[in-house]
């Protein structure tokens, strides 16, 4: 079995590193989280023999108070750098996400404003619902290893928490809509109008929001699209009815019209459980309009906006990794583009090979 990349660096860190840090700035290390978190697949032991062609190695992520890594950080790593050795148990320590330091160490109020988009625990319906789902895995993953001022640690306990509830409603009806008036409705006309580009969207969209909605209902937090389905297999109560739907659906021998029928199948899935968690009060079972389709999820919209708080309703969820794609861009305009072709493995046809 391959040994885990989070298993080498934790070793690596108790032997290596963090002697060199109590030794050298024990006030420092008193005041930092030491751990393997955040970004990439093997903070999920998700990595396999492709993960390691870009930003993989022995990774230590470490977070300080912002001030403290402005005056500090910079001759932090350069001792590290000095006194680590090259290799570590097979592995180049001049190489992979740290780069070349052994270490990788940030403020932890930037590290919190790039993911979470806040430097706390959220507090109001509106904080909330400003964080992205996926970017929350990115805070609770991994494990932390040295955390003495546990300031860290209660943010993640915090978010391991859950959601408040009425902000999980909120969230879980924002889904419904989508899924039902700009997935599988779209679906349905896009299909009368023979308009495939149309229906490619519109059902890519309703399938990924309909296993989201699953995560809700099992009060899971759903990670990046490519590794959904690893953790959609250890939802505890939705993965067995959906798993079959969402196979189906997705397969690209099933037609278009079977894939709409699956579409309204795993709604109905999706409603009977909300009805029966008391989210949507009992209704009749609905038909299927012509032209309209199946518009099931989206009385079930209405029905969880009006149990929730007036002050909460228009709040519309944030979805996607907006505070992330603001470091990148920030850190992806501060490189030269042949690094960053380097990084993205893209080299010159007349260099392949020499």
């Amino acid at each position: 079995m391959r040994e885990s990349i989070i298993d080498v660096s934790r070793d690596f860190f108790f032997e290596v590193v963090k002697p060199i840090l109590e030794r050298s700035f024990p006030e420092e290390t008193s005041r930092t989280t030491f751990g393997v978190f955040g970004y990439g697949s093997e903070v999920l032991r998700l990595d396999d023999e492709y993960s390691a062609d870009h930003h993989w190695g022995l990774r230590i992520n470490a977070l300080m108070p912002e001030a403290l890594f402005e005056e500090r950080a910079a001759a932090i790593l350069h001792v590290v750098e000095v006194e680590m050795p090259d290799t570590y148990r097979g592995h180049n320590l001049r190489e992979g996400l740290s780069g070349g330091k052994g270490l990788s160490l940030t403020s932890m109020e930037g590290y919190l404003r790039r993911t979470i988009g806040l430097t706390k625990v959220p507090k109001t319906y509106r904080e909330w619902l400003s964080v992205p789902e996926e970017d929350i895995t990115h805070v609770i993953n991994g494990e932390i290893w040295l955390d003495e001022t546990g300031q860290f640690s209660a943010i993640r306990e915090a978010f391991l928490g859950y959601y408040p509830e009425p902000v999980r409603l909120r969230r879980m009806a924002h889904w419904c809509r989508y899924y039902s008036g700009m997935g599988s409705y779209a679906l349905k006309r896009a299909l009368l109008r023979y308009n495939e580009w149309y229906a490619a969207v519109a059902f890519a969209r309703a399938i990924r929001l309909g296993v989201q909605l699953a995560f809700l209902l099992d009060k899971q937090y759903c990670p990046y699209d490519k590794w959904t389905m690893a953790f959609f297999a250890k939802l505890p109560r939705m993965y067995f009815p959906l798993a079959p739907i969402v196979n189906e659906a997705v397969s690209l021998a099933t037609p278009w019209s079977r894939k709409l029928e699956l579409l309204n199948e795993l709604a109905d899935v999706l409603d009977q459980t909300m009805v029966e968690d008391g989210l949507v009060p009992p209704h009749p079972p609905y038909t299927h309009s012509p032209t309209s389709g199946y518009r099931l999820l989206e009385h079930d919209y209405a029905a969880i906006l009006k149990s929730l708080p007036p002050e909460i309703r228009p709040i519309v969820p944030v979805w996607d990794q907006l505070y992330m794609e603001e470091f990148h861009s920030g850190y992806v305009g501060s490189l030269d583009l042949d690094t960053w072709d380097s990084l993205l493995n893209l080299t010159p046809e007349n260099e392949e090979g020499s």
